[in-house]
């Protein structure tokens, strides 16, 4: 039932997107869906290739990161209680920072990819650290209790319990944070400093006031975010399946 009204929805989507083109909405900026398929065709793979991968790379970088950082982050809080307050201010903080107003730093101190990479991670991190921290702490108190009677010191907690409880939410976490990464790739490439990636194509393609290329680029970048969603999806079904089971209860 879930895949038919998902199916429903996407295709209620694209009669209204069709409608809108019809209907000449916004002064002709919005192309028909064949329009847009069409001009993708035609561009072909010579130009949604290179610029898929290299973004799709950049956004890998930064979720590995983003993600490696806030995990690390909220083990320690969890191990180390009293650092909490300040962890915590420190990942609203990276949250609420402007990015846009942010990147343009990196770019002159770092130059090339880094802000891609960098705006990626961001992205990722507070997502990520609230998700660990709220699933290390779901631990049934009775095994934690079990474990300290036989001697199992915070350590033994964290692998053998708190770890495992923790699974559903960090994948929880990692589902949002995957296209996320994608969002912070993109937009660091918006910011100029490479001449590759679907933020330079898709600013190549508004200044030419290419619409139909514009969308295509913008379809490339949501199945992109999809496909990021989707292998983290299927890496929980192998790791932790009792996630997904959670998940449809």
């Amino acid at each position: 039932m879930k895949r038919i009204g998902g199916l429903i929805g996407v295709l209620g989507l694209i009669a209204v997107w069709w409608l809108l083109a019809a209907l000449d909405v916004a002064g002709g900026t919005i192309p028909s869906p064949w329009t847009v398929l069409h001009t993708m065709y035609t561009d072909g793979w010579d130009l949604y290739g290179p610029n898929f991968r290299i973004t799709a790379l950049g956004a890998l970088k930064g979720f590995i990161w983003g993600n490696a950082l806030a995990i690390g982050l909220a083990i320690l809080i969890v191990l180390i209680p009293w650092i909490e307050p300040l962890a915590t201010q420190l990942a609203i903080l990276s949250y609420c920072i402007p990015l846009l107003a942010l990147g343009p730093i990196i770019l002159v101190v770092f130059g090339g990819r880094t802000p891609t990479v960098f705006l990626a991670a961001m992205y990722c991190f507070f997502t990520t650290m609230v998700g660990t921290v709220t699933g290390l702490r779901s631990a049934d108190v009775t095994s934690l209790d079990l474990i300290r009677a036989y001697g199992g010191g915070r350590w033994q907690q964290l692998y053998r319990v708190q770890a495992i409880a923790a699974l559903p939410n960090l994948f929880a976490a990692l589902k949002i944070a995957a296209p996320s990464a994608v969002l912070g790739a993109i937009i660091g490439e918006y910011l100029g400093g490479v001449d590759s990636g679907i933020g330079v194509a898709l600013t190549a393609a508004q200044t030419a006031y290419n619409v139909p290329r514009t969308w295509g680029m913008a379809l490339a970048a949501a199945a992109l975010a999809g496909l990021g969603y989707a292998i983290v999806a299927l890496a929980a079904r192998l790791v932790a399946p009792w996630t997904a089971q959670e998940a449809a209860r």
